[in-house]
């Protein structure tokens, strides 16, 4: 894993209220931490929110948030063997959180936000809030298509861009990690982007940054449809804009072919 390094300068994000109106979360340079989505070959631009106090598993997905200023990630539940320690707030400010696999006991099996993509390790549950969500994210990278789920329920659905053949968006499970508001909504970014778990398969590293995956808007919507990307998502922005309001921090997104 190479690490981002955060500006001092640059804020925290924050967590509105579902269908709050959202504040500035981070400025543009943060931004280039994420695997950049415009195509090289062409001229193409492009918070948390809803969540209650429960055990994780009781309802929906459990996520979890980091308590102290750090936290030590173990390769078994009860175990003294430290696959990683995490810093938090994350790289990019935000609070750090991870997706519950499993609950052992005292012990959270969780979703890390490392390479390589889909590993796991475990946490103990006193170092972390619990919350739950019934939201999750579908995306199917052939039919350039996603969904947004509510237990069941389909409430949201669009059109997508994805990564070019050379660039290909990776399929996996993964989770929102963080929730970043570019300073010029008309830029390739959009209006939103949310940073994901994982990371490009072809891209060790782009702009100074790992090659961390986003699903976020853009400003070119007639590009949507098509492979574009360095492997992000791209939606349109009302979109992600309805993600911003509705979606915490930790909902759970599979990608598919």
């Amino acid at each position: 894993m190479v690490p981002m390094r955060r500006s001092s300068l640059l804020p925290r994000p924050t967590r509105p209220g579902p269908r709050a109106a959202l504040p500035p979360l981070v400025t543009a340079a943060l931004l280039a931490a994420l695997t950049a989505c415009s195509s090289p070959a062409s001229d193409e631009a492009g918070g948390d929110s809803p969540a209650g106090s429960v055990e994780a598993g009781e309802t929906g997905a459990g996520i979890v948030t980091v308590i102290g200023d750090s936290i030590d990630i173990r390769t078994e539940a009860g175990g003294d063997e430290v696959l990683d320690t995490l810093a938090n707030p994350n790289e990019l400010g935000a609070d750090r959180t991870f997706l519950v696999e499993s609950v052992d006991g005292e012990w959270l099996e969780v979703l890390l936000p490392i390479r390589p993509n889909g590993s796991t390790g475990w946490v103990r549950k006193d170092e972390v809030t619990l919350t739950n969500t019934d939201y999750r994210v579908e995306i199917d990278v052939t039919g350039f298509a996603f969904t947004v789920l509510e237990g069941g329920e389909e409430v949201r659905s669009g059109v997508i861009g994805t990564g070019e053949s050379e660039t290909p968006t990776p399929e996996g499970r993964y989770y929102f990690t963080e929730l970043l508001q570019p300073p010029d909504p008309e830029g390739p970014y959009g209006v939103y982007a949310f940073g994901l778990s994982g990371f490009s398969e072809t891209l060790e590293t782009f702009a100074g940054g790992p090659g961390q995956l986003a699903v976020h808007g853009t400003n070119d919507e007639d590009a949507l449809g098509r492979q574009v990307s360095h492997g992000c998502i791209r939606v349109a922005n009302e979109d992600i804009t309805w993600m911003a309001e509705n979606l915490p921090i930790g909902t759970p997104v599979e990608i598919s072919a």
